[in-house]
């Protein structure tokens, strides 16, 4: 079997390794993998299920560690309420990307590269076009699908050079040469915003519309992945693999090109230890201090999802009760409690109808499976007393069939050391099934991974209307109080060629292409050309427009509203 069939097959679980496989390692699992190469300290390894359970290799007994993470839209479903363009250029005027894209400035993202991540891009569109109706593409690696050539030093999904998509462009059956779209519409929507070209006499244009484009569109994760997290069926749902390969093919094509990067993503999860420490994050940091390399991230849209609980234990009061309401045909989730050292936690689980069971912590990696006389509950807790990423303590718990109503949780701290702080996270909105929620959530630590990552510019949602922070929008800050969101960009009811837009998401973009226009300036006319992620972070908190009444940083609005213009107001000493 080719290392191709093993990536798209079920029958293969995907493992993300954070170190050097040798012969010893792959012996334990016999001879049916293959695996990818992403740097010297990241793999990832395709095996055969079976074989990856009944293992005692290392990646086995860390197993939450090397799970992919699933990754869902940072967006509201669309709207066609209207042809407003104009709420498409005050959004751009408003972030100060406009003013600066007139002359004497000039900054339209010329030479830069802006990479998209996502569900495609509907290519064809006169959005992607220049004014000669060449594309403005340079390239599309689809994920999903397999009648092509895939990247070089990649082994599946197929790429789509820029000559195929303008040869393409002009055949009257344009999908016979370049077969890759975009059938949800978001990824377009975004590459839209931050880089489309002029269009509807110049009623709505992107942010850096100069820019170059380059799109993966990301396969849907593995059904046995999906089974793992619960997910419903029907839900865009992506594998934390496929994204550290997107992440990769990018940092590689604009090598070749010597050109700058803004990578702009809008997806997330709940999923991790909201610190940026994880597999993906840890490998974004690492390009994010290159130069020449931005990275804009959406903080997610779980800010009042009511997902998120914060316990505080102390020596007079040794346990906290966390009430979870569990909606109707809830057909399962996971839930994950984390706590930090040196404290050790337990669990106490009782149903709506009463009945309980208690889970005494082992200390140790075995899973361990409860099931009730009344319920058809079944709940399968997965332990790790430490992460390997962060070093915290990590209980997750796997709920299926969960009875409708008000579950409690106690949980007690134990042991020498009794006392801290512990959170729990649930799923991302579309990841579950209802209406599930805690009764007495906090609102702040639910920007969406991997908004935390330290070399990330990570972006709030507000809407212009009001100049008020978006309710659903993200909130710092991280789990280890560093300071996110950086930045807050419009997101309600953009509009883009593709209909009306709400989300983080959209803010992203925005922000990632007024990233391209900063990026011309640095790096294409050479007045920072050591210039990186950070640096432009810092850049863009400088030129932050800000409220009197408000103090700064804050878990709403991190530093202020984006403003480009503000950017240069403040290296001529205007601001």
């Amino acid at each position: 079997m080719t290392c191709r069939e093993r990536i798209l097959s079920n029958d293969y679980s995907d493992w993300i390794i954070d170190f050097t496989l040798d012969d010893g390692s792959l012996r334990q699992i016999g001879d049916d993998y293959c695996y990818h190469v992403v740097n010297s300290n990241l793999v990832i390894a395709y095996i055969n299920k079976t074989a990856a359970i009944n293992s005692n290799a290392e990646f086995r007994r860390s197993f939450y560690s090397f799970l992919p993470k699933c990754y869902g839209l940072m967006e509201s479903p669309p709207s066609f309420l209207g042809q407003g363009m104009s709420l498409n250029t005050l959004s751009l005027s408003a972030s100060g990307i406009l003013e600066i894209q007139r002359p004497p400035l000039s900054l339209t993202g010329k030479n830069v590269v802006i990479g998209f991540i996502d569900t495609g891009i509907r290519y064809q569109e006169p959005v992607f076009r220049n004014f000669a109706g060449k594309s403005r593409i340079l390239s599309i690696w689809d994920q999903t699908i397999q009648t092509g050539t895939p990247p070089e030093d990649f082994e599946y999904g197929s790429e789509y050079t820029n000559e195929m998509i303008n040869e393409a462009l002009e055949s009257d059956n344009p999908f016979s040469i370049v077969p890759s779209t975009d059938v949800n519409g978001h990824g377009s929507a975004m590459a839209s915003v931050a880089a489309g070209s002029p269009i509807e006499g110049g009623r709505f244009t992107g942010a850096a519309p100069d820019s170059d484009i380059v799109v993966v569109k990301l396969k849907e994760a593995k059904p046995y992945l999906r089974d793992y997290y619960k997910i419903p069926m029907g839900v865009p749902c992506y594998s934390e693999t496929d994204i550290i390969q997107a992440v990769q093919y990018l940092q590689k094509y604009v090598e070749v090109l010597s050109r700058p990067l803004v990578v702009c993503l809008g997806i997330g999860t709940s999923t991790g230890d909201h610190m940026g420490l994880g597999m993906l994050g840890s490998y974004m940091d690492y390009l994010s201090r290159q130069k020449s390399r931005v990275f804009v991230v959406a903080v997610g849209n779980e800010g009042n999802a009511a997902h998120h609980f914060h316990g505080e234990i102390n020596m007079r009061e040794t346990y906290q009760d966390v009430e979870l309401r569990v909606g109707e045909n809830e057909n399962g989730f996971v839930m994950d409690v984390w706590g930090d050292a040196p404290y050790f936690y337990s669990a106490t689980i009782r149903t709506p109808g009463g009945e309980s069971i208690r889970w005494n912590n082992p200390r140790g990696n075995a899973p361990q499976e409860f099931n009730f006389v009344y319920e058809k509950t079944r709940i399968l807790i997965e332990y790790l007393l430490v992460e390997q990423s962060s070093g915290a303590e990590l209980i997750r718990m796997r709920f299926t069939n969960p009875t409708a109503g008000v579950w409690n949780i106690r949980v007690n701290s134990e042991g020498m050391a009794v006392g801290g702080g512990f959170d729990i996270w649930l799923p991302i909105t579309q990841f579950l099934f209802s209406e599930t929620y805690f009764l007495e959530p906090s609102p702040y630590i639910t920007i969406t991974e991997p908004g935390y990552v330290y070399g990330v510019v990570t972006v709030a949602n507000y809407q212009t209307s009001n100049n008020s922070i978006y309710s659903s929008s993200g909130r710092g800050y991280a789990r280890d109080n560093f300071v996110v969101p950086d930045i807050a960009a419009p997101g309600v009811n953009v509009s883009t060629p593709f209909g009306e837009r709400t989300g983080s998401s959209i803010s992203a973009a925005i922000t990632a292409g007024g990233c391209a226009q900063l990026m011309q300036w640095a790096v294409v006319e050479g007045n920072d050309f050591l210039v990186n992620s950070i640096n432009i972070r810092n850049y863009l908190i400088r030129g932050a427009e800000r409220d009197d009444f408000l103090e700064y940083p804050n878990r709403e609005w991190g530093y202020g509203r984006l403003n480009i213009a503000g950017v240069f107001d403040f290296l001529a000493g205007l601001g």
